[in-house]
C-alpha cells in the first residue's frame, strides 16, 4: 500500500511539473525566434541550444522512421489483451495489466491530441515546407510511453531471466537513441524534449501506481 501512495505522489509531483515547465514556455522569454517569425517561450535556452546542434535532417528522417517500433509494441500488446477477450469471452478476464495498458494508451493519445489542438510551440525548421506543432515532442511522448511499459509487461510475463534482462537492456538502448537523437536532429526546441520527457514519465509512474493497486 505504501508503495502505491509512493507511486501517486511521485506521478502527480511529476505531472505537476509538466504543467508548471508548460506554464513557464508558454509565458517566459517568448520571442519571436522561430521559422517565419513564430514566437518560442524560454527563447534564449532553446535558441542557444538549437544554434549548438544545428540541424540534422538524415537522423531526423531516422528517427521519424523508428517511432514505428513503438506504435508496433502498442499494437502487439492490445492485439494480446483482444486475443484474451475473445478466448476468455468476457473483457474482464483480460489481465488487469493489459486492461490498464489499453487505457494508459488511450490516455498517451488524447495527451497528444490535446497539444496538436492547442500549439504551445512550432518547430524550428520547416517540415514539408509546413510549420509544425512542436511541444510536447511527439516521438519523445510515444517512445518513453511505450518502452517503460513494455519492460513492465515484459518483467511481468517472461520468466527466463537472461531473456528478459536482454529484452529489457534492448528496449533501454533505443528509448535513449531515440531521444537523444531527436534531440540532435535539431528539429525540436529543448523545451519539447523536456516537456515530452516529464510528461511521459508521470503518464509512466501513474500507470505504474494503477497496476499496483489493482493487479497485486
Amino acid at each position: 500500500m505504501k508503495a502505491t501512495i509512493r507511486n501517486f505522489s511521485v506521478a502527480a509531483a511529476l505531472l505537476a511539473a509538466f504543467v508548471l515547465w508548460t506554464i513557464a514556455v508558454c509565458h517566459v522569454d517568448v520571442q519571436p525566434i522561430g521559422p517565419e517569425g513564430s514566437t518560442v517561450g524560454l527563447a534564449t535556452l532553446n535558441g542557444s541550444f538549437h544554434r549548438l546542434t544545428g540541424v540534422s535532417m538524415p537522423l531526423y528522417a531516422l528517427t521519424d522512421w523508428l517511432g514505428l517500433i513503438p506504435v508496433g509494441i502498442a499494437l502487439a500488446f492490445a492485439l494480446l489483451g483482444l486475443a484474451q477477450w475473445i478466448r476468455r469471452k468476457h473483457i474482464l478476464r483480460v489481465d488487469h495489466s493489459l486492461l490498464v495498458l489499453g487505457g494508459f494508451y488511450l490516455l498517451v493519445i488524447a495527451a497528444y491530441l490535446l497539444f496538436e489542438g492547442y500549439v504551445v510551440n512550432r518547430r524550428p525548421v520547416l517540415i514539408g515546407g509546413r510549420l509544425e506543432a512542436s511541444y510536447p515532442s511527439s516521438t519523445t511522448l510515444m517512445t518513453l510511453c511505450v518502452i517503460p511499459t513494455a519492460m513492465m509487461q515484459l518483467h511481468e510475463r517472461l520468466r527466463q531471466t537472461a531473456l528478459r534482462r536482454w529484452l529489457c537492456l534492448l528496449l533501454a538502448a533505443f528509448a535513449a537513441f531515440m531521444v537523444i537523437g531527436r534531440v540532435l536532429s535539431g528539429v525540436h526546441w529543448l523545451s519539447d524534449i523536456i516537456g515530452g520527457a516529464l510528461l511521459s514519465a508521470g503518464l509512466v509512474m501513474l500507470y505504474r501506481a494503477v497496476c499496483r493497486m489493482l493487479c497485486h
